[in-house]
């Protein structure tokens, strides 16, 4: 069953001469963007791209399907490749930890946890400035500089001597890292219309399963190193760094900011995709700060339940991605098993993100998907904290709350399909961005020196939590509901719009999802 809102594929008959795709100088380029449209309207800038060709027919399914590939091997393994560096460097800490960082360092009490946490904070405080620039600067090119630069701090970690160093690290790692959830969002929903995106959402954030197996062997191999002038994690860290920061020069340099910079593809071919896409009602870019939509997040339902949506499902992701492997060697292994057998976590994160991200493309029913995700969590979570004793099944538990990581996909695609309103999206994908760090804070800080070894309290914080997010998923669908029935029904609102001409100015006005009467909610 399809919900409410889920974009039907427009396509024309009438190929005509535009259906080639080196035509590119058979019209002119579109104009600057304009203060108002034809009607007074603030209107996006792919409008006036639009509108500044000749006449280009709407495409048809096979000519779409053509450029959906393309788009799919230009864009997507860029944005799998931050987010799986991404996750890496945030999470060698994890893996440092059992290679003696905490001996090297000298880490006493809850210093580890600090760590842990300020990288965090950092990244909740850089949603602020995130919130205001993604609006005014190039979003490819924002991406690009901050992997640079968190690529630079993963391999200044190296030079960590004590915890205030260790601590300074981490500081500007989260600064820079949070901007990678935020543009990658933006940039998903620019290419694709909400079905089509699910999928795509999910193989860049496949991203997060690669790296926990990657990160895996980085850190077993680099524990087979004995030197006792340099030890292995800090030539991690420095290997890892490196690799980032090649990848963000790759952003910067490759990664287009919108389907209008697109030098892959042909301007008719520009054209075609934008008119695809248009369906959305969530526009590509407009740089005009609305004082109006930034005052209605603030008052917005569907906000407020996915931010507390957010924490709780970060929370456990927080424990298990921070503390997995000290979990691991605490059963007995030692660090290099430990390594090891926390790779198999990774492949039960990628089966899960992709088999969400197909299943919401060909079903929708996002809400079910989320609570679906949270069963194993709860299962996980519950073995982790009573099965004490026995290791198999407390192992199993932890690989079971990795199926939780494909919920957050989820809550991206929301926010990304369901927000409308140029200024409102930035800051809503900084505020769904800064609740997870508001997650993560909370998660690695259940984790007291006095718990150990076994942990209980974080254990039963993360089957607590599983529980909760589920309830508040379930809520969040039947408000969707609530909102599409308290619009007016879509097949007057098509009527009304034809009989108005077919102005498709009303496609690409920056309004907001509740200032748009044409507005559907998927869920």
């Amino acid at each position: 069953m399809t919900s409410h809102g889920d974009e039907k594929i427009v396509t024309s008959e009438t190929k005509g001469d535009a259906s080639s795709s080196n035509d590119s100088n058979s019209h002119t380029r579109a104009p600057e963007q304009k203060d108002q449209g034809p009607h007074g309207q603030n209107l996006d800038q792919a409008y006036y791209y639009v509108h500044g060709t000749n006449d280009v027919a709407e495409g048809t399914p096979q000519e779409l399907r053509r450029l959906r590939r393309r788009a799919d091997w230009w864009i997507v393994p860029i944005m799998f490749c931050c987010y799986t560096m991404q996750f890496i460097d945030k999470v060698s800490l994890n893996y440092a930890a059992v290679m003696g960082l905490r001996q090297d360092l000298n880490l006493q009490g809850n210093e580890f946890s600090n760590a842990a946490t300020w990288f965090f904070i950092a990244f909740l405080i850089a949603e602020v400035p995130n919130a205001i620039i993604l609006q005014r600067v190039p979003v490819a090119k924002w991406l690009g500089a901050n992997v640079v630069l968190w690529g630079i701090a993963t391999a200044c970690t190296a030079a960590a001597h004590n915890y205030v160093t260790l601590l300074t690290a981490r500081i500007f790692l989260g600064l820079f890292e949070a901007a990678i959830a935020p543009c990658l969002i933006l940039i998903s929903s620019q290419w694709y219309t909400k079905s089509e995106a699910a999928p795509r959402f999910s193989i860049w954030y496949a991203g997060l399963g690669v790296g926990q197996i990657i990160g895996g062997l980085v850190s077993w191999g680099f524990q087979q190193v004995e030197n006792p002038s340099f030890a292995g994690w800090r030539i991690m860290f420095i290997v890892l760094g490196l690799v980032t920061v090649v990848i963000g020069f790759v952003t910067f340099f490759i990664l287009p900011d919108t389907p209008m910079q697109a030098r892959f593809l042909s301007e008719t071919e520009k054209v075609m995709l934008l008119k695809h896409v248009s369906v959305n009602q969530t526009g590509i870019r407009n740089k005009k700060y609305n004082l109006r939509q930034a005052l209605e997040v603030l008052m917005d339902i569907q906000l407020w339940l996915m931010t507390i949506l957010t924490i709780l499902i970060s929370i456990s992701s927080g424990v298990i991605t921070t503390y997995s492997v000290t979990l691991v060697r605490n059963f007995g292994y030692t660090a290099p098993q430990a390594a090891l057998l926390n790779m198999p976590s990774g492949l039960v994160s990628i089966a899960s993100t992709l088999i969400v991200g197909y299943g919401v493309k060909h079903t929708s029913n996002r809400w079910a998907w989320l609570v679906a995700c949270c069963v194993p969590g709860i299962l996980g979570g519950g073995l982790m904290s009573f099965a004490t004793g026995r290791k198999a099944s407390q192992l199993a538990g932890i690989y079971l709350v990795n199926v939780i990581t494909a919920t957050l996909i989820i809550i991206y695609q929301w926010t990304g399909s369901n927000v409308a309103g140029q200024t409102k999206r930035v800051i809503s994908v900084a505020l769904v961005s800064g609740s997870f760090s508001v997650g993560n804070i909370i998660g690695p800080q259940t984790f007291q020196a006095r718990d150990a070894p076994d942990y209980i309290p974080a254990k039963i914080t993360v089957l607590a939590t599983q529980s909760a997010a589920a309830l508040i998923a379930f809520v969040l669908f039947l408000y969707y509901v609530w909102s599409n029935k308290s619009k007016k029904s879509a097949s007057s609102i098509e009527g009304s719009v034809g009989a108005e001409g077919g102005r498709d100015e009303q496609l690409w006005e920056d309004r907001t999802d509740k200032q748009n009467p044409t507005f559907r909610y998927v869920y």
